[in-house]
C-alpha cells in the first residue's frame, strides 16, 4: 500500500466537513418544514363587522340597517402555523349578508369570517366566536319635509339694517328610518360670519339638521335631498326723512310771516340706496294760506314708495299752521259782477250783497272800506247752462297788495237765454 500524501488528507478533511454541513441543513430543514406545518389555535380581536347587501334592501324593498350593537367581533382561527402566523385582525372580516331580508325587524344574524385573497383557507378552521352573532335593526325607509332656518352671523355697516335671511330652497327633503326621522325638525344654516355688509349677500352654505330643542342631529342614516342652501340677506338702507307742506301764499299770509308745526317732523324708512338717496323730504299736502283766516289744522297719512319699509312705524303726522301778524276783519260788499257771459245768455244777479273775511295787518284793515273790494263771478263754464246758479267767486281788493280774502264764496246768478 503506498503512503498517503498530504494533499490527500486535506481532500478526506474537506469533504468530511461538506458531509456534516449538508447533514446540519438538511436536518434545520426538517425542523422548519415541521414547524411551519404545525398546528396552532390563535385569537383574534377586532375583526370589523361589514354588513353587505344593503343596497338591495335599499333599493328593491326601501329597507335600511340601523342600530348594529357591536362594530368588530373576536374570532379563534386553528390551522397551520405558517398560515396563522400571516394573518392580522385588520386583515379580515366578519361580514353579514342582508340582502336576504325582507321586512323591517330585529335582526340577530351569524357572520362568516373572510380571508385576505390568496389564502389557503382548506386547512383553517373557526375554533369560536364572541359574539357568535351580531344584532340589528331592519327599518323601512320614509321621507319629511323640513323647513330651512338660519341666521347671519356677520355685522352691517352703520346706517343700513337687514330684513330676514331667505333660504333657496325654503324646505328640504330628508329620508331614513322613522327612528332617526322623528328627531329632525328643522335645518339650520348660518352664514356671513367675520363679515360687514352694506349691501345685499348671497353665500352656498352647508346646513345642520336640528331637532326641536335647537339641537344638533346625527346624520346617521339620514339623506337629504340637497347638500348645500343659497342663503340670502336682503340689505336695507336707513334714512331720515323730513316732513313737510307746500305753501300757497296769499291775502297777506306769506312763508316768512307763517308758522307751521308738524308733529312729528320726520320718520324713519328704509329700503334701496338708488330710492332713498333722491328723497330729501315727504311733502304730506299743499296749503292754501287763503282757506282759512289765522289758523290750522290737520292730520295727513304719510305717503312713501310700496317698496320702502317704515322703520320708525309712523304712518300719520299732524300739521298745525299759526299766521303770525295778521288780523281778519269781516265786510258785506254790494259790488257784484260776472265775466265771460256765454254768447246769448243774460244775467241777473239774485246776491245783492256777499259777506267776506279780509285779512292783512291792522293797519291796512283801518284803511280798508267795503268799496274797495268786489267779487267776480266766471260764467266760462256755464255756456250751455239755464236757470239759477251758485256760482264761484273771486274776491279782489283794490290799491291794497298785502290784503286779500280768506275762503270760498259764491254768488246766486240766474241765467236765461234769448
Amino acid at each position: 500500500m503506498e503512503p498517503k500524501t498530504k494533499t490527500t488528507g486535506k481532500s478526506e478533511h474537506k469533504i468530511f466537513w461538506m458531509i456534516i454541513s449538508l447533514l446540519a441543513s438538511l436536518a434545520l430543514w426538517t425542523y422548519v418544514v415541521s414547524t411551519e406545518n404545525s398546528v396552532v389555535t390563535q385569537i383574534f380581536r377586532g375583526v370589523p363587522v361589514e354588513i353587505v347587501g344593503e343596497d338591495v334592501l335599499r333599493t328593491s324593498r326601501n329597507l335600511v340597517v340601523t342600530d348594529v350593537d357591536t362594530n368588530n367581533v373576536r374570532v379563534e382561527i386553528r390551522g397551520p402555523r405558517r398560515i396563522v402566523d400571516s394573518l392580522d385582525s385588520a386583515d379580515l372580516t366578519a361580514q353579514i349578508d342582508v340582502s336576504k331580508l325582507t321586512r323591517s325587524a330585529y335582526a340577530s344574524m351569524k357572520y362568516k369570517i373572510v380571508y385576505p385573497n390568496g389564502v389557503d383557507t382548506r386547512n383553517l378552521a373557526e375554533v369560536s366566536y364572541s359574539p357568535e352573532t351580531v344584532n340589528f335593526m331592519v327599518s323601512s325607509l320614509n321621507s319629511v319635509s323640513i323647513p330651512v332656518r338660519g341666521g347671519y352671523e356677520g355685522m352691517l355697516a352703520d346706517g343700513y339694517t337687514a330684513e330676514s335671511p331667505v333660504f333657496d330652497p325654503a324646505t328640504i327633503t330628508v329620508t331614513g328610518p322613522d327612528s332617526y326621522l322623528k328627531e329632525v325638525s328643522y335645518a339650520w344654516a348660518s352664514f356671513g360670519a367675520g363679515q360687514t355688509v352694506s349691501t345685499s349677500i348671497t353665500d352656498e352654505v352647508p346646513f345642520v339638521l336640528m331637532d326641536s330643542n335647537g339641537n344638533p342631529v346625527s346624520t346617521e342614516h339620514l339623506t337629504t335631498s340637497v347638500d348645500t342652501i343659497e342663503a340670502t340677506l336682503p340689505i336695507l338702507q336707513i334714512k331720515d326723512i323730513p316732513l313737510s307742506v307746500e305753501l300757497i301764499e296769499g291775502a297777506g299770509a306769506t312763508v316768512s310771516n307763517t308758522i307751521v308745526t308738524i308733529t312729528p317732523d320726520r320718520i324713519t324708512l328704509a329700503g334701496d340706496s338708488a330710492i332713498l338717496e333722491g328723497m330729501n323730504r315727504i311733502i304730506l299736502s299743499t296749503v292754501n294760506l287763503t282757506d282759512f283766516r289765522t289758523s290750522f289744522s290737520e292730520t295727513y297719512t304719510i305717503p312713501f314708495d310700496n317698496s320702502l319699509r317704515n322703520i320708525s312705524g309712523i304712518t300719520e303726522a299732524r300739521v298745525d299752521i299759526e299766521i303770525a301778524g295778521l288780523s281778519t276783519s269781516n265786510f258785506s260788499l254790494k259790488n257784484i259782477s260776472v265775466i265771460n257771459v256765454p254768447e246769448g245768455v243774460s244775467t241777473e244777479i239774485l246776491s245783492e250783497s256777499l259777506d267776506v273775511v279780509i285779512r292783512g295787518t291792522e293797519e291796512e284793515l283801518d284803511k280798508l272800506k267795503a268799496e274797495n273790494i268786489r267779487a267776480v263771478a266766471d260764467l266760462s263754464d256755464y255756456k250751455e247752462s239755464t236757470g239759477p246758479f251758485m256760482v264761484p267767486a273771486k274776491i279782489y281788493v283794490d290799491g291794497f297788495v298785502d290784503v286779500g280774502a280768506v275762503g270760498d264764496y259764491q254768488i246766486s246768478v240766474n241765467l236765461q237765454r234769448s
